[in-house]
């Protein structure tokens, strides 16, 4: 009995002395649906939150809509990709020490009766200069995200300018993962990123890869790179952003040992990667 009393005595002072575990910090990540859509952060983000006692609060919008949240200094961090509104943000002293993440490739999908006869072309110009020839339906993001402006770059090659007058163009302002459903519906073509294609691809059983290939190495279009990036926002510029937590989280995304996850992620299940490591290239 007072070897059992000693023992609680001495339990309780341990417990006593032992240091407290802070709460875990808060990391405002805005990112794009395709980073969400794919499930890649859901596979990756535990390692983060536990190296750094940290919880990641995830805003998931198009790639304007995430940079727009950065510039007024609601969130810590931005993991996007329009490289051309990335430099902005960072000239406009927003961001600060942009990063490379990953890549991977756009691909046009459509219904598998291809009505604009555009399977196999090898630039997605010409497939979009024939379905707009074709009336036939295509559906738009039409989100301001980093897709959405990759096909109006597409459009501005093809020297088209489609408008809501048109009635196949259907400009819905959705996310990736939505817009691959309505297309899938309406048996349209539209623009996505590989990742979310391959990871929504079994909900989609009416709509085939047209231009693109069935891997990133099938691509003939190279102007259909995908490039991600993340940035810190600054908080020299918005003082109530936790950037040393942000830059943390951009040092770990570009870590080897993440680099390596984001490289892994999807092949057991798809026989390819979802995404491509910066380092790869």
């Amino acid at each position: 009995m007072k070897y059992h009393f000693s023992l609680m005595i001495a339990i309780a002072l341990l417990a006593a002395c032992a240091t407290p575990v802070p709460p875990p910090q808060k990391l405002r990540l805005a990112t794009t649906t395709s980073t969400a859509d794919s499930g890649l952060l859901e596979y990756i983000l535990p390692d983060f939150q536990n190296k750094f006692n940290a919880k990641v609060d995830v805003i998931a919008v198009g790639t304007g809509q995430a940079i727009e949240l950065g510039a007024k200094g609601d969130v810590d961090v931005v993991l996007v990709h329009a490289r051309a509104s990335e430099d902005k943000f960072v000239a406009d002293g927003d961001g600060i020490n942009r990063l490379d993440v990953m890549y991977n490739d756009f691909v046009l999908v459509g219904a598998k009766e291809d009505p604009a006869k555009v399977k196999d072309m090898t630039t997605a110009k010409d497939a979009f200069a024939a379905i707009s020839k074709a009336s036939a339906p295509f559906v738009s993001r039409g989100d301001n995200s980093g897709t959405n402006s990759k096909e109006k770059s597409v459009w501005a090659a093809a020297q088209i300018t489609p408008t809501k007058e048109m009635s196949w163009y259907l400009s819905i302002g959705q996310g990736m993962g939505e817009t691959l459903l309505f297309a899938n519906e309406k048996k349209a073509y539209t623009l996505a990123d590989r990742g979310t294609w391959l990871s929504q691809k079994s909900k989609l059983p009416n709509l085939i890869v047209v231009v693109g290939g069935e891997t990133i190495n099938d691509n003939k279009d190279k102007t259909l790179l995908n490039p991600y990036g993340v940035i810190p926002v600054n908080s020299a510029k918005h003082p109530g952003v936790n950037f040393d937590l942000a830059t943390k989280f951009a040092n770990w995304l570009t870590s080897a040992e993440t680099q390596k996850k984001i490289g892994e992620y999807g092949k057991d299940k798809f026989g390819q990667a979802l995404f491509y490591p910066s380092t790869s290239k």
